[in-house]
């Protein structure tokens, strides 16, 4: 979709994430250029593997952890900003915020913020009263100045719309659409499929667990994070390492194909967690466009797609048994069928290439 732009705006796109796996980030970027605008991504390096673009700038951290971090990267986020020229910055989450914002402020042009989750309450975070204050005090002092807000959830933009007191406008992490192909026999490979970090609040402990019981199928997971170490020890305590199996990260191109070789996902949270709770993950809807029927929680954006589209299996709770019967109300081979063949038609709707005209739509009142 291309918008006139009468004079190229200069949009420096910063985030903390590693670029290389944020498929939200490369979206927006690209969908940004075919739009006409010039856009300089700024995020941090996480190796030097990573294949970026000739404009894209880096930033490489003394501090890998701690608040420490997220002081050090913004005062260099700052420091970039305040040197350089631009119409434009494109803050994403709250951890960036603060360099954007007061750069924002100081040189008098446009700030766009993106909240891909509910940062001040997640997971790591929620139960830390002085940490979760810092970054309510970010949110605050810096959502206000924005020109445009943007996140990934109805539910998300209502509730932050509502502390804030700011209109934010959803942009769902929808893939781009890619071939599938069509309704086969289910459980050719009874693979469960996870990808994503691998993090607490995801209920990989609980899914680990029940594969004692699930002694049919393997479970395969694409992706580190957090508890990589101690979720491989829990499996070599309960005997699972021949059917549970650690991929590592992966390219976006290869994600698809192995869930497309899968027979159920999962995308389990702890209600715990506000950020968990309105969530609408990325990991939905690939697994949507790979014909690959989901197992989510009974949230109100997971309540809401199945209503609507079907194609996704809801569980009540986060536990084992929740799990297992779900597992086991799934293989039924005409229900399963019917989730494949929901996914096949939702997988035609839920793409990118109709959800970037809500952005550039946003942008054009920037």
């Amino acid at each position: 979709m291309k918008f006139l732009i009468l004079k190229t705006k200069l949009i420096y796109l910063i985030t903390t994430s590693d670029w290389s796996y944020d498929q939200r980030l490369q979206r927006i970027s690209e969908s940004l250029q075919n739009a006409g605008y010039a856009i300089v991504p700024i995020s941090r390096l996480k190796h030097k593997k990573q294949i970026l673009s000739p404009n894209h700038r880096t930033i490489s951290p003394l501090f890998e952890r701690t608040l420490l971090f997220y002081l050090e990267y913004n005062i260099r986020l700052f420091y970039i900003l305040l040197i350089n020229q631009w119409d434009i910055v494109y803050s994403v989450d709250a951890d960036s915020l603060l360099a954007a914002s007061l750069a924002k402020w100081l040189k008098r042009k446009q700030l766009i913020f993106d909240a891909h989750e509910y940062f001040e309450e997640s997971p790591e975070i929620v139960n830390k009263p002085f940490v979760k204050w810092v970054w309510e005090s970010i949110c605050k002092f810096g959502i206000p100045k924005a020109n445009l807000c943007l996140t990934v959830s109805q539910s998300l933009a209502d509730t932050l719309g509502k502390k804030y007191n700011v209109n934010f406008l959803t942009i769902r992490n929808l893939p781009l659409q890619k071939e599938s192909g069509g309704v086969y026999a289910p459980f050719e490979k009874k693979i469960i499929w996870y990808q994503g970090v691998l993090n607490v609040g995801r209920g990989l402990e609980q899914m680990i667990a029940a594969m004692v019981r699930l002694t049919d199928f393997e479970l395969h997971m694409a992706g580190e994070g957090d508890l990589s170490n101690d979720l491989r020890k829990l499996v070599d305590e309960l005997g699972l390492s021949s059917r549970v199996k650690f991929l590592g990260w992966k390219h976006p191109d290869h994600l698809h194909q192995l869930a497309s070789e899968a027979c159920i996902g999962i995308n389990l949270l702890d209600g715990f967690s506000g950020n968990y709770y309105h969530s609408l993950a990325n990991k939905t809807f690939d697994y949507i466009q790979a014909g690959l029927p989901g197992i989510h929680m009974d949230f109100p954006e997971y309540r809401n797609l199945k209503k609507q589209y079907g194609a996704i299996q809801l569980i009540p709770e986060l536990s084992e048994e929740s799990i297992i019967a779900a597992i086991k109300q799934m293989i039924d081979p005409v229900y399963y069928t019917q989730l494949k063949q929901e996914c096949f038609a939702a997988a035609k709707i839920l793409i990118w290439e109709e959800e970037e005209k809500w952005l550039l739509e946003g942008l054009k009142k920037v």
